[in-house]
């Protein structure tokens, strides 16, 4: 689902069309660590087709893409492991991340991660265009 060009879970744009705010109640990450909800892609095919929920759990954990959330505080400010570069991504950036990264846990029925700064593998500007192979 797209909003204001940024990609976002159908169920955030539900919440933010009925006017409700529930990403205040997402945990704050601590520390050096990246809160990302992973992308689940779009229930419905362009086509008209419907994209049973097994398929799209299968393709939400292949993909490996998600929403920073939020960043915490001290994140890309090691100069041992960042030196002076900028930090590698923000918050509402795509970034892709390595299968078994961060720490999983449920919350509203969503799946989220807890990233450290270091285990983020690039920026992506649209991952419906990702496909697992």
């Amino acid at each position: 689902m797209t909003t204001s060009g940024l990609l976002l879970p159908e169920r955030l744009v539900k919440q933010k069309a009925e006017g409700k705010n529930e990403t205040a109640k997402l945990p704050v990450p601590t520390g050096w660590r990246i809160l990302i909800m992973p992308y689940t892609p779009p229930k419905v095919t362009k086509g008209g087709i419907e994209i049973p929920d097994e398929v799209l759990d299968r393709e939400r954990l292949a993909i490996n893409v998600g929403l920073v959330m939020a960043v915490g505080p001290l994140a890309y400010k090691d100069e041992n492991k960042f030196g002076n570069e900028p930090p590698w991504c923000k918050k509402s950036d795509w970034v892709m991340f390595g299968k078994y990264a961060g720490s999983r846990f449920s919350i509203d029925g969503g799946e989220l991660r807890l990233l450290n700064d270091d285990e983020v593998l690039a920026v992506v500007e649209d991952p419906s265009h990702l496909v697992h192979t």
